[in-house]
Parts: C-alpha cells; sequence; structure tokens
C-alpha cells in the first residue's frame, strides 16, 4: 500500500487498490459474471437456471431443460459476446453448458 501517502486519491482508486493488493479480482469477476447472466439473459431463462460457476476462462451453467441446453449451444459465441460486452472486458473465453 504505497499509495497511503497521497493526499488526495478518489474512492475509486483506493478501492482499486484494496482489490489488486489483497487479490479480490477473481471473486469479483465470479460474482460478476452470475450477475451479468441474469440480467442479459432475462427471467425466462433464470428460470431454468440451477447454478452458475466461473472459473478460469470458463462459464459453467447449469440448466434443468435440455431444451433450452439445447438451444442455447446453438448460439454460444453470440452470448459470449454479449456477456464480455455487458462486463466491460474480455473475461469469458468458453461456456459449458451442463
Amino acid at each position: 500500500m504505497a499509495k497511503r501517502h497521497q493526499e488526495h486519491q478518489s474512492l475509486g482508486e483506493v478501492l482499486k487498490d484494496f482489490v489488486s493488493d489483497n487479490n479480490l479480482q477473481k471473486g469479483l469477476d465470479k460474482v460478476s459474471a452470475h450477475e451479468v447472466w441474469e440480467s442479459i439473459m432475462g427471467p425466462a431463462i433464470v428460470k431454468y437456471t440451477r447454478n452458475i460457476k466461473f472459473d478460469r476462462e470458463t462459464l459453467y451453467v447449469e440448466l434443468t431443460s435440455s431444451v433450452l441446453r439445447e438451444e442455447l449451444s446453438y448460439g454460444k459465441q453470440k452470448i459470449i459476446d454479449n456477456l464480455n460486452e455487458a462486463l466491460g472486458k474480455n473475461l469469458i473465453k468458453k461456456i459449458v453448458f451442463r
């Protein structure tokens, strides 16, 4: 925390420093991926989503409907693009539907 001695630092800068100093970015990315899935895909698909896990640039989505799983698998790249755009960075490289 070498930046402590600066007189004026915005709250955003302080939070970024805190996140990087404490290696919290991976956890924040997991939460962000989950939230973005729910906001981008909408309530109709979220209703059939059982579990979401983000690990090593891959988003694992467990669905309760095999028909929906098949339909979503056809548009994987479009879903990845939409999720990354909402996240504001290229975080998700691959999606696995289970």
